[in-house]
Formats: C-alpha cells, structure tokens, sequence
C-alpha cells in the first residue's frame, strides 16, 4: 500500500504553484484577451471569481488524489481504467500534451519573430521554434527540481511585465468601443474553467511530488484562488478597453508591443517546459525501455519539426476536442478515490483485478458525450461543458461499480 510521507524530493505548496502558473500562464493569456473584448468590467469580475472557485474545488480533489496516491496520472488511471485499459488513456494524454507542446513552440517562435521584425531583424520561425524547443528541452530534460528553478525565475518576471502592460492600459487614452452582444455569463465561466481543466485533470502529476496534503491544499489554493483569477483579469483588461482580442493587439493600440511581446515569450518558455514535463511521464509509460531524458528530447525534435508548420488553425480546435475527453477522466479517478482508494493504492490489485475493465470506459465515453453535447448547446447541466462531463462520469462510474462491481473492479 502507498502511503504519504515526506520525503527529500517533495517540493512545498508555492513552488508547486509557481510551476502550475508556469504552464497556465500562455492559455490564460491566450483565452483571458478573447473573454475580455466580450465582457464588461464587471461581468468580467464575477465570471473570472466563478470559475476560480470551481477550479480551486477540483484542484484541491485532484491534487491530493496524487500526494494520497504518490504516483502520477497515469498511475493513477490504471486502478478504474485496468492497467492494459490505462494504455488508451495514456495514448489520449499523451496526444493532448504533444499537441499543446508544439502549438506553444509555434507561438514562441511566431512571438520571437514579431519583436525582431520591430527591429527590422528578419529571422526565418523554423530557427526560433528550434531555439525555443532546445530552451523547453533543457528547462526539463534535467527533471522536477530544474523545472520549479525556472518558474522561481521566470514567474516573478512574467508578473512584473503583466502589470506593467496592465497599468499602461489603464492609463491610457483609449475610447472603450460599445459592444453589440455581452457574452452569456454560463459560457464566459465556462471559458475560464475550460481554459486550464486539462492541467486540473492532470494535477496528480504534480501532487506526487507535494511534500503532504496541507501542501498540497496551498498550492493548489494559490494557483487558482488567487493568483489564476488575478491573472485572468489582468490579461482581461487590456482586450476590454481596446476590443482587440489579443494582448498584442491590445499593447499594440497604446503603443506597448515590447513588453507584451516578451511577456508572451516568457510564457511560452514556462508553459511548454511545464507541458514536456508532464509528456514526458505519460509517454514514458508508453516507451518504458528508454530513459525520460531521451523522451523529452525526442518530444523536443517532434515538436520543433510539427512547430515549424502552419498549424494553429486546424490544430487548436483538434486539441480542444482532446479537451473534452479528458475531463471525465478526472471524474472516474476522483469517484475510484472516493470510493475505493481513501486508504491507499496497493500495487497488488492490478494484477488481480482485470486488465481492461470495460464499464468504466463505458462511463468515460458516456461522459465525452455529454460535454461534446453541451458544448455544441444540445442540452446544458451546469451551464460548463468540462463540468457536465466530470460529473457524469463521476456519476456512471459511481453507479456502474456499485451495482456491476464484478465486471468493473474485478
């Protein structure tokens, strides 16, 4: 059975927070400028607070799954899904998290090259993806403790430039533009939740590496309680003032491409090397005979190749579908806790049990459905598709064990 102690390798409760901002901070800067440009001051408040609330709710779940558990993700799939049926979980993170990766290196490279051309400097991107892979390899081909020593440096910078962007926004001349329509508070909340949950999902990643629960507890509170909202008002802003529905395009009316330029490189560089950190364990489960550091370079080159193409307008709304499926995943392994793993994981009954456990991935796409569904407003739960998902697989898999209890947990 695993239990949880304290060990030499754990990290406290901030700096697993500054790693999680480290990977959140280019999707919220990303989604926080379109949600902006579409909301009012005030509309914009109440949704960011909704969604952190919830993100904080099932971070904390999430994340102490994985300090109770001390193993990551895609350990912990293995108890509900059966360790064979584990393997097509895995293939689906491990595609998500690739593709994350490598949009992040074609936007760092895209990012690099705009502030060169300002500076009438002509740099081809395939070169900029490429340096930037090598950046993203080195931040995490070291492992876990490099990783949080880059977020340490690099978190502090990305906040100082944050705020300088939003306090020239706020002092500048700029008329507010009317809008037209004010986006549905359901969807606005659900863009905040639906911006990170694939990180929420995936918290076990992390919480393996807490020191204890109560650290755990922190750095999750500290993420997404306090510093996501603030992070998600603050790339808000700029887009609400100007009606552009990028950062760049925001700084760009008060004549600030610089520090928003940089900013975006920054979070590129954390993002992705946050990102090759959590690919390079799940596809370290599919290619068990080679070390983590071949891994995360051969993620690097796969990257710095898919980077090099034109690839943000089919890819994203490919990785968003991913999305969709990987929320309910949460759900089963929460209600597996919940229900059948309080007292640890023990290593022993996956061989006993069976290894392809056909109801709980009865319950998964059950759950992928019901948040493809809301999404496309066929019916609506709780008004957020990610959430709708989770708790319905929650729910089947909950139902499905209790009452099939042979078929599934044997």
């Amino acid at each position: 059975m695993r239990e949880t102690s304290e060990r030499l390798n754990t990290a406290p409760g901030y700096r697993i927070a500054m790693i999680l901002l480290g990977i959140a901070i280019t999707p919220v800067l990303l989604s926080s400028s379109s949600l902006g440009s579409q909301l009012s001051s005030s509309a914009l408040v109440k949704v960011v607070i909704i969604g952190s609330i919830i993100l904080t709710i099932l971070s904390i779940i999430t994340i102490c799954v994985g300090e109770k558990a001390r193993l990551p993700t895609y350990g912990i799939v293995k108890y509900p899904f059966g360790e064979k049926g584990a393997i097509a979980i895995n293939v689906l993170l491990a595609i998500s998290l690739f593709g994350w990766i490598a949009v992040t290196a074609n936007m760092f490279g895209h990012s690099v090259h705009d502030l060169l051309a300002q500076h009438g400097l002509n740099v081809p991107v395939p070169i900029l993806v490429a340096i930037g892979c090598v950046i993203f390899v080195s931040a995490t081909a070291f492992g876990f403790e490099l990783l949080g020593k880059v977020a340490l440096f690099a978190i502090p910078v990305i906040a100082l430039m944050l705020a300088y962007c939003l306090y020239v926004a706020l002092h500048g001349q700029v008329e507010i533009p009317a809008r037209l329509a004010e986006m549905n508070t359901g969807v606005a909340a659900s863009t905040v939740v639906g911006t990170i949950i694939v990180l929420v999902a995936t918290l076990p990643d992390f919480g393996s590496f807490v020191h204890d629960r109560k650290h755990a507890v922190i750095g999750a509170a500290l993420t997404f309680l306090i510093a996501y909202p603030l992070l998600y008002w603050a790339g808000a802003t700029p887009s609400g003032m100007t009606g552009q529905n990028s950062l760049l395009g925001s700084m760009a009316v008060f004549g600030a491409v610089l520090p928003a330029a940089l900013l975006l490189i920054f979070a590129t560089v954390t993002g992705n090397a946050g990102n090759m950190f959590q690919g390079t364990l799940v596809v370290s489960t599919l290619f068990t005979r080679f070390p983590k550091w071949q891994i995360t370079v051969a993620l690097g080159i796969l990257a710095m190749i898919v980077g090099s193409m034109d690839i943000m307008g089919w890819f994203i709304p490919f990785l968003l579908f991913l999305g969709i499926a990987t929320p309910p995943v949460a759900g089963i392994y929460i209600a597996d806790f919940l229900l059948y793993r309080r007292g640890g994981y023990d290593a022993k009954v996956l061989v006993a049990e069976s290894q392809v456990k056909v109801l709980t991935f009865v319950a998964w796409i059950i759950g992928s459905l019901v948040g493809f569904m809301t999404v496309k407003d066929v019916f609506t739960f709780t008004s957020i598709p990610s959430i709708d998902s989770i708790l319905v697989a929650c729910a089947c898999y909950a139902v499905f064990s209790r009452f099939f209890k042979r078929t599934v947990m044997a």
